[in-house]
Order: C-alpha cells, then structure tokens, then sequence
C-alpha cells in the first residue's frame, strides 16, 4: 500500500514535499481498512510546481562557464501566465540568455522502474521566437556532479521538444540500453506556438509506450519495434519462393459459360428505321437513298465469359516471417538504471522557454488529473497571450511608423543638402565658365588690335 499515493488521489497531498492547505479535505470516518489495502494507487517520485524553497532543491551548473557561453535561469511565469488570480501566474524557470547552452538539475528519490510504470512528464511554453534550439528534459542515473552537469553528462532519458528553422519541429525520445543511446524511430512532430503545452511519456514494464501531449495520445507501441535495441523478433525469409500452383487472381472467366447461338452475326450498326429520305433527294444526281446508320443496342460487343470467384484464389503471396535467430529476448528491455537526478540542459539561439511542472511518478491517471488542474485556467492563458500579441503588434507598428518617419526626414535633409550642392557647383562652374570665356574674348580681341595696320596719316588740312 502506498499512502502518499492515496493521498494524491484524494486531494489530500498537493505535492511530493508537503501537504498542502488549499486541497485539505475532511475524510469521512467510517472509511475503512479494507478500502485503504485495496485502492491502487499512484507513488509521486518526484513533483516540482518551482513554489518557495525550490532553489534548495536545484543546482544550477557551471558548464561552460569557463568559456563564457554559459547560461542561466530565472523564476518567472513568463510574459503571459493562466491564473487570472496571481498576476504573475503560477511561477516556472526560464532561460534567460540568448545563445547559451543552459544546464539545471535536481536531485530526487533514487527510483527503478523494475515491475513498474514510468511517467515523465512536464510543461514547457516557448514565449521567444525559439529560431533553433531544445526544450527536453532528462533522466539520470548514477552519480552526477550537479555543477557540472551538461550536454555530455550520461543520462537515461531525454525527453521533449527540439526546433530548428521551419523544417526542424522534432519531439525527441531518447533512451539509454546498456550505456548507449538509442533514438526512436518514428518522426514525432511537437508544438511551436507560444502558450504551455504539457509532454508525457509514459514506459510500461511490457515494454509498451504511449506518448501524450496536452493528454491526448500522440504514439504509441512497443520498445522492441519502435527502437533498433534488439534485432527484430521476426524477420522475412530471404530463401522464400513462390508456390508454382499459388493462385493469386480473385476472380477467373467460367468454363461453363457458353456463346449464344448467332451472337457473332449480331451487327454493331443497323439503318436508322426513324430516318426518312429526303423530299429534294433525286435518284438520277443523288443515287440511291440508304438510311443513316446508328448502333445496334442488341449488339454487346465481342463475346467474353464471364467471370467468376476464383475458388483457388489465395490472395497476393507475401514473402512470410520467420524466428531471427540473432534475436535473444531481455524481460528488462524497458528498465533503466537507477534514477537519482532530473535535469534540463538546453542550448538555444534565443532564450525565454518556461519549465513547469516536472513530475515523475508510476501513475498515468495522477499525470493527466495534473494536466487537467493547470489547463483550467488555459483560456485565461490564451487571452493574455493575445493580449500581449496586441500590445506588441501595436509598439512594432508604432515603432516602424517612426522609423519611417525618421527614413523621410533624413531623405529630405538628404534632397535639400543635394540641391544646395548642385545650385553652389552650378554656380561656380558658371563663373569658371563666364571668366574663361571673357579672357578669351579680351585675348581675341587684343590681338587682333595688335593685327591692324596703324590708320594713315591725316594730310588733310582743315578748310
């Protein structure tokens, strides 16, 4: 029996930390024994809201800090929160820096997940322009120097959203078998809009998986197809031939069906009986008369049998399955090492991504009760964010108006500076022009008096 996991059920116990006053309810007293010992119930490993004292429980790393490309995390709700009632909205950690590869973890109950089922689960809301970058969670086994925690720190599980550019919208999860990683198969697509959306992952110990967004199922399957852990259970058998007498056709012509007497006389033409000769036809010059042609509807073609249900058909041969014999089953495909640590280690281009409300515990129904709590307030969220949407569509607008403005401005100072330069340089250009030309036409000018014979003499005298 797990008393912390009836509590949960119940509403008793908010969180894996404390009781907690707002879902303290009475419990009747005739409530007996026997339905304590009864109820299955959910264990909760783990359960972070990031309420007061969760610095105590998260270490941020110093990871490549040495290179000055380490990041950090604050303890914001973001631009636009859900709970009408707190305007700062239920509090989660942000990444703070563009361009930084941002590192946090936590130390928890070390768990197995042996003859149990595994439930990660989490919230996430990408408020930036993301461009390219991760938003998954981790799962770690053994001994972690939490300072040092980063992208090369071995881990168990890696869970969550990774985008890059319009093509990149990947949902990533990952596990760990024997020390290596192994992705999964599918093409998994996550959410990129700007309002929380939960991710779950849950692992059954039939080595089963469903994977849950906002808790509607998005995949689900199995470990041994949907990952390249172990070789195939079944593999086709290369050395498989078809069966000479294999009859594929479904259906075959009737031996039994017989032609019709005089079917092949049957013409596929016969003369018009509605049409008439006309009144203006004249034998001599037209010849003789023959009604239009037009299709015999007793005529059905050339004759075929008809067909009928094969009843040899088979269906299309496939080639069959048969035992791999490089496969060797392992019962303990689905567990992981120990867990002892959770943690985020994301790099982005740009930060502003909100972690909120990691859970890890065995019960599939607590984790979607969970969900459902946060998400009544998911209207609120919706409306805060397109409230926000206004105000900053309304300060790019306006910023972009002044911008024009000032663009206008500067092309006209631009124009007026271009026009006095123009008028001073035609100026100028005038007065070269007009002193150059008047010392030519003085220099034309005196040399040409220079050129003249002098004026005769006077001998004339006066009268």
């Amino acid at each position: 029996m797990k008393i912390q996991g009836i509590l949960h059920q119940m509403g008793i116990l908010g969180n894996s930390r404390k009781l907690s006053p707002k879902r303290l309810v009475l419990v009747p007293l005739s409530l007996s024994l026997s339905f304590l010992l009864t109820f299955s119930l959910a264990e909760v490993i783990f359960e972070e809201r990031f309420e007061d004292g969760w610095q105590g429980r998260w270490v941020k790393s110093d990871w490549k800090r040495s290179e000055g490309k380490a990041g950090s995390f604050k303890h914001t709700a973001g631009k636009w929160a859900g709970d009408p009632d707190d305007k700062a909205g239920p509090p989660g950690i942000q990444t703070a820096i563009d361009a930084r590869h941002s590192a946090i973890s936590a130390k928890i109950p070390e768990f197995s997940n042996k003859n149990r089922t595994l439930v990660l689960q989490y919230s996430i809301k990408l408020e930036q322009d993301i461009e390219c970058g991760g938003g998954y969670i981790k799962l770690l086994s053994g001994f972690v120097n939490q300072k040092k925690f980063g992208g090369d720190t071995p881990y168990s599980v890696m869970f969550g959203p990774d985008i890059c550019g319009t093509q990149t919208k990947k949902l990533h999860v990952i596990v760990s078998y024997q020390g290596q990683n192994y992705p999964i198969k599918k093409d998994l697509q996550c959410e990129t809009d700007k309002l929380t959306h939960f991710y779950t992952f849950i692992l059954r110990p039939d080595a089963t998986y469903s994977i849950l967004i906002d808790n509607r199922e998005r995949e689900s399957g199995s470990m041994y197809t949907d990952w390249d852990i172990l070789p195939p259970r079944k593999i086709k058998d290369t050395k498989a031939k078809k069966p000479a007498d294999w009859e594929e056709r479904e259906y075959i012509e009737d031996p039994n069906d017989v032609k019709p007497e005089g079917y092949d006389s049957i013409p596929a033409e016969i003369p018009d009986p509605k049409a008439k000769e006309p009144d203006n036809w004249d034998e001599e010059e037209d010849g003789i008369w023959k009604p239009p042609k037009i299709p015999n509807p007793a005529y059905k073609g050339p004759w075929r049998r008809k067909k009928i249900k094969n009843p040899n058909y088979k269906g299309k041969w496939k080639t069959p399955w048969i035992d791999n014999p490089e496969f060797v089953d392992d019962p303990d495909l689905y567990v992981l090492k120990p867990i002892k640590y959770v943690g985020i280690e994301v790099w982005q281009v740009k930060g502003g991504s909100v972690f909120d409300n990691i859970l890890i515990c065995d019960d599939p129904e607590y984790a979607k009760q969970v969900v459902e709590e946060v998400f009544i307030h998911r209207e609120a969220e919706k409306e805060a964010f397109e409230e926000a949407e206004k105000v900053r569509k309304a300060r790019e607008d306006e910023e972009a108006q002044r911008a024009r403005e000032e663009g206008e401005k500067r092309r006209r100072e631009r124009g007026y500076d271009r026009r006095h330069r123009d008028r001073e340089r035609y100026r100028d250009r005038y007065k070269r022009h007009r002193r150059d030309y008047l010392d030519d036409y003085h220099e034309t000018n005196s040399d040409d008096r220079r050129s003249e014979p002098p004026p005769p003499p006077n001998n004339h005298k006066p009268f």
